[in-house]
């Protein structure tokens, strides 16, 4: 046997582990307290507090080998300070202050017979979470699964590795000191792609849910090779519209904010499309604002008329997640254009429109097919943490199970409990 095959076997053979282990973790939880993982929920975030100086000595060393093959955006969201770190702490708990969801009724009814039906909901089982250079999914995918009865197996990217095992390092002191089983959350310890393809055959069928949260090359490769179910979560090629009935400040303000805010996270807006009946007077306004705060400009020939400093738009600026400073501009006729410009190039995640139109307002809302579809609200409130979801895994873009930001919730399925009285089928 090579020394590759070796290496081959060995790691299959503990990813193989990995999956029993997380499925009798899964089986325990099944027979704790709501109060309990409560107070393990909390215990992560007092640990991750405790283990700072570990966890960001940790991460910087995880910058310094990214940063001659990240880009700007890339790194930061790599990137964590004290501040930042505390915010992570803060998420944990406010997980720990969100309903458990498991056992509660979503609906019950009586039948003639006497039979009392209940839907209820209960834990997935074990959910694999594959995610790229975003630490912060360590500690949200942890909490949440834990709040939603699951066990998890963690797979973070390369560039995160040493920050997502520190964290993991501060979880699993989380779990044992309430004497939960540390593979209630497991980490592959490894960047090995291999380790990827494992997870998708499902571990000799122990994992019951893969999450991919990463760029398109992964989530194809999740959907292409996966043999188990998955939660999709596409690119954000989010929209604004802008209508002819916006509020021009409110316009002004809602398109910065959507692209600036932050340009690194799924939910800022990729594209702006505006009104031709408002686009002469608002659009340089708008245009300028962006400049000010560094945004590169890509528009078509209608915008670039009225805007002539914005670069030439190509076709694949409309289907292109910058992720960074840039945002592509269209100026369309109305309403329907916008809808039809968004139903071609748009990934269903998150879009927006600005309008003091309640008429038109609600032809947008029923007519854009997206997760999240936003009212004269900044499209960086895609976020699970801003529905108080306390977090998030990520935003689904799937129509199956869950849509939208996955909290807790979203992490559970249902099952009947029919209750009766000695009632036989005639």
């Amino acid at each position: 046997m090579t020394a590759a095959s070796r290496l081959s076997s060995d790691l299959t053979e503990e990813m193989l582990a990995m999956g029993q282990a997380a499925r009798a973790a899964a089986a325990r939880l099944r027979d704790t307290t709501a109060d309990l993982r409560t107070r393990a929920i909390r215990e992560m975030a007092r640990q991750i507090r405790l283990d700072a100086g570990a966890i960001l000595a940790a991460n910087r060393a995880d910058l310094a080998a990214a940063a001659a093959r990240l880009t700007g955006p890339e790194l930061d969201r790599l990137a964590l300070d004290p501040a930042r770190l505390e915010g992570l702490a803060a998420g944990v708990d406010a997980v720990a202050d969100i309903p458990d969801p498991v056992g509660q009724e979503t609906a019950r009814w009586q039948r003639p017979n006497g039979l009392d039906f209940a839907r209820v909901r209960t834990p997935i089982g074990v959910i694999a979470v594959i995610y790229e250079s975003r630490p912060n999914v360590t500690a949200d995918a942890a909490a949440l699964t834990l709040r939603s009865g699951n066990a998890v197996i963690l797979r973070g990217g390369s560039e995160c590795l040493q920050t997502s095992l520190a964290l993991h390092a501060a979880i699993v002191r989380a779990l044992e000191s309430v004497g939960l089983p540390p593979a209630t959350v497991s980490m592959v310890p490894t960047a090995d792609r291999e380790a990827v393809g494992l997870l998708l055959s499902g571990l000799g069928g122990t994992v019951d849910l893969l999450i991919p949260r990463g760029g398109k090359s992964l989530v194809a490769r999740v959907r292409s090779e996966a043999r188990v179910a998955v939660l999709g979560h596409l690119e954000g090629l989010n929209h604004v519209y802008v209508h002819a009935a916006a509020d021009p400040d409110i316009a002004r303000q809602v398109v910065l904010n959507s692209k600036m805010r932050r340009v690194s996270v799924c939910g800022a807006a990729e594209t702006l499309l505006i009104d031709a009946r408002i686009a002469p007077e608002l659009l340089p306004r708008i245009a300028a604002d962006l400049t000010a705060a560094g945004c590169e400009l890509r528009g078509d020939g209608r915008a670039r008329a009225l805007v002539p400093e914005m670069v030439a738009a190509s076709e694949a600026d409309w289907t292109t997640e910058y992720l960074a400073p840039i945002l592509s501009v269209r100026v369309v006729d109305g309403l329907e254009a916008a809808m039809a410009h968004i139903a071609t190039y748009g990934s269903g995640h998150t879009d927006c429109i600005v309008t003091g139109d309640p008429a038109a307002a609600e032809a947008f809302t029923a007519g854009v097919d997206s997760a999240i579809v936003l009212v004269n609200v900044s499209t960086q409130f895609a976020d699970g943490g801003e529905f108080g979801f306390g977090a998030e895994i990520g935003i689904a873009t799937d129509r199956l199970h869950a849509r939208g930001p996955v909290g807790a919730e979203q992490l559970t399925s249902f099952k009947y409990v029919v209750r009766g009285t000695g009632q036989t089928r005639p």
